[in-house]
């Protein structure tokens, strides 16, 4: 079923995206990494995502249509940067989802609380998308509180079953945590929440043991810096 854009409908600023991913939610599913936060958490697993700069310019009718095209997908999830910040591009991206893929489940997350969204909503269509949300995962990542473990970045963070469509997949999200390298040309992308030293590893991998008194940061080969994706938690 092909889904039309609504009018006016403003293209999304997209940091990156993966599709059939076991890695960031229940099932088979699409991920979206949008580009900008207004945080600055320390220990951020993406920084780059960080600054509200062009990234990849993407209509939420294309990117309907490419993280749909497999037909094993089960769902979607949203992270970034903060996807509040386009949460009126993203309420629109779900809805063409769904006009295609009814079934599809929506994970969400955000530097956010959820009382602070429904309050005070920082940017338009905050209140369409947590209507559309299935979990929503709320919080600012503190390094000193991850704890290694669930769909989060650290235990401050709080797992929202906003509906009751992934209510029974509690196991998921409070289990032992997931991630998958995924090796491109130029880059490296991990996805999921990393367990703690996936990254040192990585990193280690691909340029050998750091230097003495020099700092580790993952690079894909040729010295640019690795798309390090995160779940939207640790930013």
């Amino acid at each position: 079923m092909t889904g039309v854009s609504r009018p006016g409908s403003l293209p999304l600023n997209v940091a990156a995206t993966a599709t059939g991913t076991r890695a960031l939610g229940p099932g088979v599913r699409s991920a979206v990494w949008v580009q900008g936060c207004p945080f600055d958490c320390a220990g951020c697993v993406a920084p780059d995502w960080i600054p509200d700069r062009p990234a990849r310019a993407v209509t939420p009718e294309v990117l309907a249509e490419e993280l749909c095209a497999d037909p094993a997908v089960e769902g979607l999830t949203f992270s970034g940067g903060e996807p509040m910040a386009q949460a009126a591009g993203l309420a629109e991206l779900i809805r063409l989802a769904r006009l295609r893929r009814p079934e599809l489940s929506l994970v969400c997350f955000t530097g956010y609380r959820l009382q602070r969204l429904r309050a005070a909503a920082p940017s338009p269509g905050v209140t369409d998308l947590l209507a559309a949300v299935d979990v929503l995962i709320d919080g600012r990542y503190v390094a000193a509180l991850n704890d290694d473990r669930g769909l989060r970045g650290s235990s401050n963070q709080r797992i929202h079953h906003l509906t009751d469509r992934l209510r029974g997949e509690a196991d998921y999200f409070d289990g032992p945590r997931r991630a998958e390298i995924r090796l491109g040309t130029r880059d490296v992308l991990v996805v999921g929440v990393p367990p703690r030293g996936l990254l040192d590893a990585v990193d280690t991998a691909l340029n050998g043991p750091p230097r003495s008194g020099a700092g580790s940061a993952v690079a894909a080969p040729g010295g640019r810096p690795a798309e390090s994706v995160e779940t939207g938690d640790q930013r």
